[in-house]
């Protein structure tokens, strides 16, 4: 592996095409694609400044790097990627990506990060700024996730988050196999039109949650004061400790719960139309 230590690069691609590098204490000034359509690639304590730095790039290490706002787009089209102590202040990070593994990574400005990619896996991530993160991924792990941002999750699949909090209205729309498990989860309009998402220990606040679903389950889970017009047309299998504000129009299933403030059923209520409450 060649070595480069304490050096700065600028430009148009100043290491494109380079295989097997360790890049220790390096800047990467303005310009585009300095390590694009490389591989085997380690970098420890660099600063990337200039955009889309490490594009189609296969198999590389980022360790005690900072990413900052000019770097937008730093990293995409790429594989095998593993960061650790990082911070990530640029924008629409992590695009059409596979085999991605980040860890003690703080992304202060993450509109539109992480699209398109599989194999994700997140470990102690904080994301803020975060609208539209994780849109049409696949095969998700997460654990220790803060995350404050709107419309997270929309359209991926084959998620597990657990010890997490969200932050985040109109949290996963149209997924598929989701679990997310002792997390807080906060906003409008959660989960509506999604295909089996497991809650398991969760606390769970805003208007309107956990509409239109398909084949979802909910184990321990509480409510906030706040949190009405539930389940509305969703197929539901649900165990609710405490209290729940309100119930409206289940489509079909069983809700158990401590307590309930209102329970709307009304002539708009869908087929079957056989939902359990008690």
């Amino acid at each position: 592996m060649t070595e480069i230590t304490n050096q700065e690069f600028g430009g148009e691609r100043p290491l494109y095409c380079s295989h097997g590098l360790r890049l220790k204490n390096v800047t990467i000034h303005a310009g585009e694609s300095s390590l694009k359509e490389c591989s085997d690639i380690l970098c420890e304590d660099c600063r990337f400044e200039g955009k889309y730095p490490l594009w189609n790039t296969d198999r590389f290490t980022v360790r005690n790097c900072l990413f900052t706002e000019g770097a937008r787009a730093a990293l995409w089209y790429s594989r095998d990627l593993e960061m650790t102590d990082t911070l990530v202040e640029a924008p629409k990070m992590f695009r059409d990506m596979q085999n991605l593994r980040l860890t003690n990574v703080k992304l202060p400005n993450a509109l539109e990060t992480l699209w398109h990619c599989q194999g994700i896996k997140l470990n102690n991530v904080e994301a803020q700024k975060a609208d539209y993160i994780m849109m049409n991924c696949s095969d998700i792990e997460i654990d220790k996730f803060h995350l404050e941002g709107n419309y997270s999750f929309q359209y991926s699949k084959n998620i597990v988050i657990r010890n997490s909090v969200l932050h985040t209205k109109d949290a996963f729309w149209e997924t598929d196999n989701c679990t997310v498990i002792d997390s807080e989860i906060s906003g409008e309009f959660l989960a509506w039109n999604s295909r089996n998402l497991h809650l398991i220990r969760c606390h769970i606040s805003g208007s309107q949650p956990l509409c239109y679903c398909d084949g979802l389950v909910l184990e321990d889970c509480t409510f906030d004061a706040e949190s009405d017009l539930a389940f509305e047309y969703s197929d539901v299998e649900a165990t609710i400790k405490g209290h729940i504000h309100s119930v409206k129009n289940p489509r079909h299933g069983h809700i158990h719960a401590d307590s309930y403030g209102e329970i709307i059923i009304d002539q708009n209520i869908k087929a079957p139309a056989d939902c359990i409450i008690d």
